[in-house]
């Protein structure tokens, strides 16, 4: 039996939108029916790229007849109330991370997606990336003992890519711990296979200029022996991906001959104004759409967040963009994984299973709230100097099982 694919509508047409669209515009399991954005050049490419409607508002969009589900892809401070918007009108719900910006507010739209009785996801983050659902996998086999250590390491140029002044603006959600720490975040729980108990972690503003914070340090506990540390750095000097033989986050490769480049641009922007207007040209609507990511090839590799290495009792297990490397007592094996067929489709898997067949999904939005209470305490100890204790951090067991036995297999298929 073939079954229908699911009829999604997009909330928000700007940059994460446009990271998810060569997902969108591939997977059959999906089909783009709505969207709205106040850009009419943004709504215009959509209607002509799917043969779909456009709205300018957010509230016209979840009225729109036949829907399934809405992506959310709206700026962070919009979630809570987009959220809202949906679950109100009965759809299922994508949400972009970071979730919110309140624990309040998280806890806000875990309740109305209850209420209303449809899923809410929250993603898409670097734990959806099939690799580390592997990893953990493997963890949970037994093969290799208890997971005792993990560590999470990522130097890009974060920082100094176009952004908008909201961006720049730790208040607004902009900098390092909203947009970046939540991939770490969610990596590292994904491995430790339980809730977090306490962090410490030290960020500051480095450049004055950029206003926010574009690195961080932390610890976070687990209990009972078990830690992760997570180190990131944006300021666009060394790079992480050396050590995925440069591929990039994305699963693509890299030339590393080009240092520097988001820096050497940034420097030819005299104003917050022509610096956004930098990142508008990247926009959806501007440059390519649907048809250039239906037409490129399969991508090479998975996305990735940099250098992970779980620790466990008998070996050291470190996800790659290709696989998972085991280093054991007396042996270093590769242990490899078909390369993906669409970029990111592990987030349509959880999508459609959750829509189509009702499953749990591991990313949820009990998920996405212990991930936000741990970048705002992150941010809350770097301030003060002290430890924060964790009280949202409740796990998904029977969401966690499901996805380790799917990825503990070979077959990457869809459910």
């Amino acid at each position: 039996m073939v079954e229908a694919p699911i009829r999604l509508g997009v909330a928000g047409l700007g940059r994460a939108f446009m990271l998810m669209l060569p997902t969108l515009a591939r997977d059959p399991r999906i089909r783009m029916v709505a969207a709205a954005d106040p850009r009419p050049e943004a709504r215009a490419r959509f209607e002509a790229d799917f043969d779909a409607r456009g709205y300018e508002t957010v509230e016209a969009l979840c009225a729109h007849p036949g829907l399934d589900a809405v992506y959310i892809a709206s700026p962070h401070q919009f979630h809570v109330e987009h959220v809202r918007l949906a679950t109100a009108a009965g759809k299922h719900v994508l949400v972009e991370k970071p979730m919110a910006l309140a624990v309040g507010d998280c806890l806000a739209m875990v309740d109305a997606a209850r209420q209303a009785g449809v899923h809410l996801l929250v993603g898409h983050s670097h734990s959806f990336d099939a690799p580390y659902l592997r990893t953990r996998a493997m963890i949970r086999s037994g093969a290799f003992g208890a997971v005792r250590m993990v560590t999470a390491l990522n130097f890009t140029d974060y920082l100094y890519r176009p952004r908008r002044p909201e961006e720049l603006d730790t208040a607004q959600g902009g900098g390092a711990i909203f947009s970046q720490a939540p991939h770490q975040v969610e990596v590292v729980r994904l491995l430790a296979g339980r809730p977090a108990r306490s962090i410490r972690a030290a960020a500051s503003v480095w450049d004055p200029a950029r206003g926010t914070e574009g690195a961080y340090n932390a610890l976070l506990d687990f209990g009972e022996g078990l830690s992760a540390t997570l180190t990131y750095n944006g300021h666009g000097h060394f790079d992480t991906d050396e050590f995925q033989d440069w591929t990039g986050e994305m699963g693509t490769p890299r030339d590393p001959a080009v240092h520097g480049a988001a820096r050497a641009a940034l420097r030819r922007v005299a104003s917050p104004a022509e610096e956004a207007a930098l990142k508008e040209q990247r926009a959806y609507g501007r440059g390519s759409g649907a048809a250039e990511a239906r037409r490129g090839p399969p991508p090479p590799a998975y996305n990735h967040f940099g250098l992970v290495i779980a620790s466990c009792e008998k070996a050291d297990l470190r996800p790659t963009a290709r696989g998972v490397l085991v280093y054991g007592d007396d042996e270093r094996r590769f242990e490899p994984l078909p390369p993906p067929d669409i970029p990111r489709a592990e987030v349509i898997d959880e999508l459609h299973a959750a829509v189509v067949h009702g499953l749990p999904p591991l990313h949820s939005g009990e998920w996405g709230l212990a991930t936000a209470e741990v970048c705002l305490a992150l941010l809350e100890s770097a301030r003060n100097g002290r430890d924060v204790t964790l009280k949202h951090q409740g796990p998904a067991q029977t969401a966690m099982t499901y996805w380790e036995e799917r990825y503990g297999h070979r077959n990457l298929g869809a459910p």
